[in-house]
């Protein structure tokens, strides 16, 4: 670019590494991750072009995995410390779980790179892998179980524990993770509590249920009124299942008797999680919101993930075993079910969504929360900040 003058001002500048100190490939490590690609057709003496791809996506993903689980834990901190509690931090959480997503969406596309390989080009280097195995990723398992994919719906692995394919130390990182609060005790420990609606409060759960027990009557009125036909039957047998889903809602008993049947969470959980998903638009509950979405959309992109890799693996070896001598595809398509998905309950949340006239107005008050933090209880103002 030239100034009126006619002087080029893009050549400005001083090259700082000329005087030494640290550069780029040093800070980076370049010369071990550039040169950590060891091909073992290569070492066989039979170099395969396209298994040099098959190595740096795979690492590639490591990487990407190692990132995930650093802003995981970070995360876990935050609310292990109690440290949600300050605003400020809720804001961090929600936007190094936004970072995860978008990390795991990068790699859901990364399987489009590994598919311009075709099932030859694999084959010709397949063998010279074996007994390793993608399931040996140690870093996929301590994801899986920090976010709290349940140990007791995990699918076996040639009939015995995942764990036992891990040896050593590795075995014990997995045993502890397993032992650590996962993301999805300490989210629930966290939903336990929804400050500013309390029943002694704005009581926005006993509003919720005076406006939808108001709002059927009205409904089933309605129905009613209209003159006997094919449709009012359908239209009062529709209202009747409507009825009994959120009737159930306020109903602690049946839901305690459903929750012993299987994986839901706690009645008061449930209460928080529909009345955050219901104000979502009050300023209030729009991070909480956000983050619950987040966690939604987690579960979504590692299930698609998972949809990815079967599809890959099938596409390139059919029903052959897996070179770490599992079923395959076979074992592989068994995970790709709702026993992986952790935050199921959010999910099922939709089924007790209302009309937004049902949801009771907030209380201006409401909105002075923010400002006045839980009646100025000093724990809200700690100087003590997360990383």
């Amino acid at each position: 670019m030239e100034d009126e003058e006619g002087e080029d001002k893009s050549q400005e500048g001083l090259n700082k590494a000329s005087k030494g100190g640290l550069i780029y490939c040093d800070y980076l490590h370049l010369d071990k991750i550039l040169n950590a690609q060891e091909l073992q057709s290569e070492k066989k003496g039979n170099k395969i072009h396209d298994e040099h791809l098959f190595i740096v996506t795979h690492q590639a993903y490591e990487l990407w995995f190692k990132q995930i689980l650093w802003e995981l834990d970070s995360v876990r901190v935050i609310f292990q410390n109690g440290r949600v509690r300050d605003e400020r931090n809720m804001l961090k959480v929600v936007a190094r779980m936004h970072r995860i997503s978008m990390i795991l969406k990068l790699l859901v596309e990364q399987f489009s790179v590994l598919e311009t390989m075709t099932a030859l080009d694999f084959f010709d280097f397949r063998d010279y892998l074996s007994p390793a195995s993608g399931f040996q990723s140690l870093q996929f398992r301590l994801l899986e179980n920090k976010i709290g994919v349940p140990q007791s719906l995990r699918v076996p692995y040639n009939r015995r524990h995942y764990r036992d394919n891990f040896k050593g130390h590795e075995n014990e990182l997995l045993l502890k993770s397993e032992q650590e609060p996962t993301l999805l005790q300490l989210v629930e420990a966290w939903l336990e509590r929804t400050p500013g609606l309390e029943p002694e409060g704005f009581n926005f759960w006993g509003k919720f249920e005076v406006n939808v027990l108001k709002s059927l009557q009205e409904e089933l009125a309605m129905v009613q009124a209209k003159q006997e036909s094919e449709e009012k039957e359908d239209l009062l047998a529709e209202l009747q299942k409507q009825k009994e889903i959120l009737i159930s809602l306020f109903d602690e008993k049946r839901h305690e008797h459903l929750l012993s049947k299987g994986r839901l969470c706690s009645h008061l959980e449930k209460d928080n999680l529909i009345t955050k998903i219901s104000v979502r638009e009050e300023p209030r509950f729009q991070v909480p919101f956000q983050l619950l979405s987040s966690l939604m959309d987690i579960d979504i992109l590692m299930t698609k993930w998972r949809y990815n890799h079967v599809c890959l693996v099938h596409r390139m070896i059919g029903s052959k075993a897996g070179t770490g001598g599992s079923s395959g595809y076979q074992y592989l398509r068994s995970t790709v079910s709702d026993r992986y998905k952790v935050f199921v309950d959010l999910f099922n949340l939709s089924t007790f969504l209302v009309p937004r006239h049902w949801i009771p107005k907030m209380n201006p008050t409401i909105h002075k929360f923010l400002y006045t933090a839980e009646y100025c209880d000093s724990s809200y103002f700690s100087s003590d900040d997360s990383d």
